[in-house]
This record gives C-alpha cells, structure tokens and sequence, in this order.
C-alpha cells in the first residue's frame, strides 16, 4: 500500500470516529465500525489477498451511514451496502461532502465513484434484486461480506446457503468468544486487532 493512500485511509477513519455512534445515549442502539481499525488492517487484507485491489466486490450488509463502504472504496472495485432504516442512510450524502472538502483541502484523493448503498432488508430476496439491477452483481458475485456483531449468525447462514465458494465474511466486534458457523471456516489471522473475525466459505 502507498504512503499516498495509507494517510487517505487513515483520514477518512478520523474523521469518521469523530463522530462514532457507541451504546450509550438516545442513538445507543447504533453501533459504530472503529474506522481506525478497519485501516490498520487493510494491509493484512491485502496481503492475505482478501481484498484485490481494482477487482473485489463488497457488501456490507448493515451499513449505516455508510462509513465502512467509503472506506473500503479505495481498496474494492464495488463496495455496495445495505440498510434498514432510511434515516440513518440519508446521513450517508451529508458526511461524505464534509468528508470530500477536508481531503480536499489536504490534497488527498476523494472516496471512488464505486460506492452503492439500497435501503432495504438484508435478510430478504427484494433488495438483492434491486442491488443486481444497478450494479450487476448478484448475492452469488460478491466476494467479501461485513457485518457488526448484530444478526451475524443469519447472515453467516445466508452466505452459506448463496454466497460462492470462497467468499469472505468479515464480522466486527468479537471478543474472547469467537462464533463458529457451519460451511464457513474460520481463518487463522482471526481476530484481526482483536475485534475481526475473518471466515471463508468452503
């Protein structure tokens, strides 16, 4: 990874835990990806060829504001997200203009035109569809799922059940305990800064 790109990364991951949702107050019940963490791992990504760079396809299946997808925007060649609730994706536009006039003002490249976030149930058929008919990916396409720590056993299900063989599904916010799940295989570099589990579909 470029010195260019390594300070874009660890940019966009300040300034996104800037404004990090935890568990506490009215909004507790969002929980935020730790951006900085994300960054410091990209390079083990690369290097373990779990992400290629220009050619792999990215779906976060809980995405929120958006903040894991423009991250990994740099490093994918689509980075695609899902959320539930419209109002917290409609943050998405509003903190990534700020987020484009700091860098800006430092000279450093802005988030990739490749980012595609739906409104819509992760667990259900529509949304799919809806995310083939403007990108032309499939479930089936994808190479590289995240998650938080929340609905990580259905959605371990679900890439079992659809995804392709060797499909990557990355769940955040491990602890001690590391969950298993069936027809995925755990990878030794887990957890990655203890808080990233990395499984791989047989």
């Amino acid at each position: 990874m470029d010195v260019n790109l390594r300070k874009t990364l660890a940019h966009v991951a300040e300034f996104y835990d800037q404004r990090k949702v935890g568990e506490r107050g009215a909004l507790g019940f969002r929980r935020s990806s730790d951006l900085k963490t994300l960054a410091d791992c990209a390079g083990i990504l690369l290097r373990h060829g779990i992400i290629i760079p220009g050619k792999t396809l990215f779906l976060d299946l809980g995405c929120a504001d958006g903040r894991v997808n423009v991250i990994l925007s740099y490093l994918v060649r689509l980075s695609a997200g899902i959320e539930l609730d419209d109002w917290t994706l409609d943050e998405y536009g509003q903190l990534r203009a700020l987020l484009e006039d700091e860098l800006d003002g430092l000279g450093l490249p802005v988030p990739p035109e490749n980012i595609r976030l739906f409104n819509g149930d992760s667990s259900g058929e529509e949304i799919y569809e809806a995310i083939k008919n403007e990108t032309g990916a499939g479930f089936e396409d994808f190479d590289l799922f995240y998650t938080y720590l929340v609905m990580h056993e259905e959605f371990a299900e679900l890439i079992r059940a659809k995804g392709k063989a060797g499909a990557i599904f990355m769940v955040y916010g491990v602890d001690r305990i590391i969950p298993r799940y069936g027809g995925l295989r755990l990878l030794a570099l887990s957890p990655l800064a203890g808080s990233i589990a990395v499984y791989r579909k047989e």
